[in-house]
């Protein structure tokens, strides 16, 4: 097993990224990475509504997700033969009315943001996926900003729920998360080319060995690094 460079959270074109899969492979392998997961948004009922009114941002949809999921697959080949690097498809379940973002690594099947987090969990836990809790937590000062309240008010509650907690999101670190005591990870949110400088995991796992690197999220040797 060797030490391998990790981000589990990419944006692309297929929600609200400016990269496109093909753009985002290119970058991560010149930043030599060794797994990463695209983690489109799929967004709430009222966030899709609030979306067609203002005419986007665009999302992952139920209708759109089977296309998502074979680009992904497809992308996963190339990845490997093309650029030695293992890429993990996955969706961030995001539901901005009711202020949690939740990160599905190895999905396979369409969640619905709308649920609960334990029911989004069960079912992310039930297709033998990674659920991650993702941005727990941004302060500035004493004010918790953004659509992120829930998990972070939650977090004793929920703590062994998840199998892993974001403990560092792009410029940010999360101390009331590392003081949890779970696993952890630190990733980008990817969104536009210079977010790859930012939080980084590192794990120790086989490289193209999907038990092996969910195994190293979920209870193995971990550590964040600057990549900048």
């Amino acid at each position: 097993m060797t030490r391998l460079r990790c981000d589990f959270h990419i944006h692309t074109t297929n929600s609200d990224g400016t990269c496109s899969i093909q753009e985002v492979l290119q970058l991560y392998a010149r930043q030599r990475f060794d797994v990463i997961a695209i983690t489109d948004h799929a967004v709430e009922q009222a966030s899709l509504r609030e979306f067609a009114l203002q005419g986007g941002p665009q999302t992952v949809t139920q209708e759109t997700f089977a296309d998502y999921l074979h680009l992904l697959e497809k992308a996963k080949k190339e990845a490997r033969e093309r650029y030695d690097l293992h890429l993990i498809p996955g969706i961030e379940v995001t539901n901005n009315t009711k202020e949690y973002h939740i990160l599905a690594l190895d999905v396979k099947e369409w969640i619905d943001p709308d649920w609960s987090v334990p029911e989004i969990v069960a079912e992310i836990h039930r297709q033998g996926a990674i659920a991650v809790a993702c941005h727990p937590a941004k302060k500035e000062g004493e004010v918790l900003q953004g659509p992120f309240r829930h998990l972070y008010e939650n977090r004793e509650k929920y703590r062994t729920l998840f199998d892993a907690w974001e403990v560092a999101n792009r410029y940010h670190l999360f101390p009331s998360i590392g003081l949890l005591k779970v696993p952890f990870l630190a990733n980008s949110d990817l969104h536009r080319p210079n977010h790859i400088f930012s939080w980084k995991t590192l794990l120790t796992a086989e490289k193209f060995n999907m038990a092996s690197v969910k195994q190293a999220i979920c209870k193995g040797e971990r550590a964040i690094f600057w990549h900048g």
